[in-house]
C-alpha cells in the first residue's frame, strides 16, 4: 500500500512541475505528442500480435514502401489507430467521455477493417471470450458500461491512476466490442488523463505478460495492485520525458550518462525501470535529461 501512495504522490508532484515548465510551450508539446503517435500505435498493436516493428510503422504512417509484405488488415490496424491517438489529443480537451464518443473512436479503428462490427456494441448473439472466461451477456453491455462511467466521475477525489485503472480493468473485463476492445481500452485511457489535464501514457509491448499479469490477477483475485505499478509508472516516465524538454535539458542515452557519470549501466536500467531516477524510453531506448 505504502508503494502505491508513494506512486501516487510522485504523479502529483510531476504534473505541478510540468505545469510550472509548459506555460508558453504550446508547441513545442504538440511535437512530442505527434512525434509520440508512431510509438503508441506501435505498441498498441503489438500487444494484440501486429507484426509490425516500430521502423515499419513509422513507415507506414510516413507512406513510405516496406521490404516485405504485410497484410491489408495490418496496413489499415496502423493507420487507422495512429489517426485515432491523433483525434484524441484535441477532442478530449473539448468532449466528456460517453458511450458515442466510444463508438466514434471504434468506427475509426476498425473502419475498411470489418465495417460490419465497427461503431457497434456486441449483438445478442456476438459471445466473445476473454483470456479463460466468457465476457459479459451481450443484453449486459450498455447497463454495464453506463455503471463504468458513473463509478469513474462520481470517484474524483480518488488518485487518477486508480480511476484510471479501475476504468481499464473494467472496460476490458465487460469487452464491449466483438473486435479492436483492447486497442480502444487503452486510447480510452488516454482521453481520460487528457480531459483531465494530465499527459497520455504509452503502455509498452516489452510489458505485456506484466500488463496480461494485471488482467489476470483483476480477474481471480479482485486486485488492481500490478495494473497500478504499470499506468503509475508509465505516467512519470511520460512527464519525465517532457520534462527533459521542457527545462531544455540535454537528452542522452543512459549508456551515455552511464559512461560520463562513471555509473553502473546495469544498475541505472533497473533504477530507470522502477523509475526511481528521471529516465524515460523513446522510441526504445532508455533517455535522461541532464544540465
Amino acid at each position: 500500500m505504502a508503494k502505491i501512495l508513494s506512486i501516487f504522490k510522485k504523479v502529483g508532484l510531476l504534473r505541478e512541475e510540468y505545469y510550472q515548465y509548459s506555460s508558453k510551450k504550446e508547441e513545442l508539446l504538440k511535437l512530442i505528442n505527434e512525434a509520440e503517435v508512431s510509438e503508441q500505435t506501435y505498441n498498441s498493436n503489438a500487444i494484440e500480435n501486429s507484426t509490425l516493428t516500430l521502423e515499419e510503422t513509422e513507415k507506414v504512417l510516413s507512406q513510405i514502401d516496406l521490404d516485405r509484405f504485410i497484410s491489408e488488415r495490418e496496413l489499415f490496424e496502423t493507420k487507422n489507430l495512429a489517426r485515432v491517438v491523433s483525434y484524441i489529443q484535441n477532442k478530449a480537451k473539448e468532449q466528456e467521455l460517453n458511450l458515442d464518443m466510444i463508438l466514434l473512436l471504434h468506427k475509426m479503428l476498425l473502419s475498411n477493417i470489418n465495417d460490419e462490427i465497427a461503431g457497434r456494441f456486441r449483438n445478442d448473439k456476438e459471445w466473445v471470450r476473454v483470456g479463460a472466461y466468457i465476457a459479459v451477456d451481450p443484453k449486459k453491455i450498455l447497463q454495464k458500461l453506463d455503471e463504468m462511467l458513473i463509478r469513474y466521475y462520481s470517484s474524483t477525489e480518488e488518485s487518477i491512476i486508480k480511476r484510471i485503472v479501475q476504468f481499464h480493468l473494467s472496460f476490458e473485463s465487460i469487452h464491449p466490442f466483438v473486435d479492436g476492445n483492447g486497442r480502444i481500452g487503452r486510447v480510452l485511457n488516454n482521453y481520460l488523463l487528457i480531459r483531465e489535464g494530465y499527459v497520455p501514457i504509452n503502455i509498452k509491448f516489452i510489458d505485456k505478460k506484466l500488463y496480461y499479469n494485471a488482467f489476470k490477477e483483476y480477474d481471480e483475485k479482485a486486485k488492481i495492485k500490478i495494473m497500478v505499478e504499470i499506468v503509475g509508472k508509465a505516467l512519470t516516465n511520460s512527464y519525465h520525458k517532457r520534462l527533459s524538454y521542457l527545462k531544455g535539458l540535454e537528452i542522452i542515452t543512459l549508456s551515455e550518462y552511464s559512461k560520463r557519470k562513471k555509473l553502473s549501466h546495469s544498475n541505472l536500467i533497473n533504477k530507470a525501470k522502477r523509475q526511481t531516477i528521471e529516465a524515460f524510453v523513446d522510441k526504445g531506448i532508455w533517455k535522461i535529461g541532464i544540465e
